[in-house]
């Protein structure tokens, strides 16, 4: 292959690469917009995050990457390193690490920008209404760094002067909401905490998995998981990316995403949203800011 040749190969490479996201990327050769998310519950996870993605990338004309992390931990440290533009997380790690990021969008469920968190039981468990009832046994979480799936417990074992190292026999990290479904309906738990919302919409998809389990008690309503921006983001990207997630109940296409992920729509939000896990979190002696 002459000089020619390669280069001519190389042009055809970049504009099927560019052809891939149409108009997307940029002429300007700017970096890629990364979004930081955790595991989500659905089946076609690959299929909906690809789709999602180019939408995405169509209306910001940039390329767009979803950076996918295990844990709410890994996704604010690369939040602490400006890896990511922006970052879909629990209002626990918002509130906790706020010096690195600011309020984005807040998703609506229901009507309202607010969830709960879950307690669930075995469904052949008829007697269990809080967790306090559940001294002695194995529980299961699902991060360390979620309102739902840990503070919220935490801070209830906490009223009652324990905590979960000295109130359970055995607990543990599943690391996602429908893993902990899935423990306590295969009774590897007697108990867990998760993501009301995530329960609600496993309900509707999988009710053979949450028919076995029973929501023995709910929570208070907190502010729902936030969209955030990281530090270093020029004010002009943030209004760009809010702009699209606060209109995509009106897009035909976005309307679909949002259905898909059982939401209503994007609000601004507020921080007073989150007033209440800043009280759980110093009431247990966690940092805040």
């Amino acid at each position: 292959m002459n000089r020619r040749q390669a280069l001519s190969g190389l042009v055809g490479l970049a504009l099927a690469l560019a052809g891939r996201f149409g108009h997307a990327v940029a002429a300007n050769g700017a970096e890629p917009v990364r979004i930081g998310l955790t595991p989500v519950f659905l089946d076609d996870q690959v299929g909906f995050l690809g789709a999602w993605r180019d939408h995405l990338a169509q209306a910001m004309g940039r390329q767009v990457e979803f950076i996918q992390r295990g844990s709410y931990r890994e996704i604010v440290e690369l939040m602490r390193q400006d890896k990511l533009h922006f970052a879909w997380l629990c209002g626990y790690p918002y509130v906790r690490e706020q010096r690195w990021m600011r309020l984005l969008a807040v998703p609506v469920y229901e009507g309202q920008p607010l969830y709960r968190s879950y307690l669930i039981v075995p469904a052949h468990d008829s007697v269990t209404t809080k967790v306090t009832d559940l001294r002695d046994r194995v529980f299961a979480f699902s991060d360390p760094d979620s309102n739902s799936g840990y503070l919220y417990p935490h801070y209830q074992l906490n009223r009652a002067n324990t905590s979960p190292a000295n109130f359970f026999r055995r607990s543990f990290f599943t690391y996602a909401h429908k893993k902990v479904v899935e423990a306590v309906a295969l009774a590897v738990a007697h108990g867990g905490a998760v993501d009301g919302y995530v329960w609600d919409t496993l309900a509707r998809t999988h009710p053979e998995l949450t028919s076995r389990t029973r929501v023995a008690d709910r929570s208070p309503p907190f502010g729902f998981p936030p969209f955030v921006t990281g530090r270093s983001v020029s004010p002009a990207l943030h209004r760009r990316m809010q702009q699209i997630l606060l209109a995509m109940h009106e897009d035909p296409a976005g309307a679909r995403f949002l259905r898909q992920l059982n939401l209503d729509r994007f609000t601004g939000g507020s921080p007073a949203l989150y007033a209440d896990i800043e009280r759980m979190l110093r009431a247990i002696g966690q940092p805040v800011g």
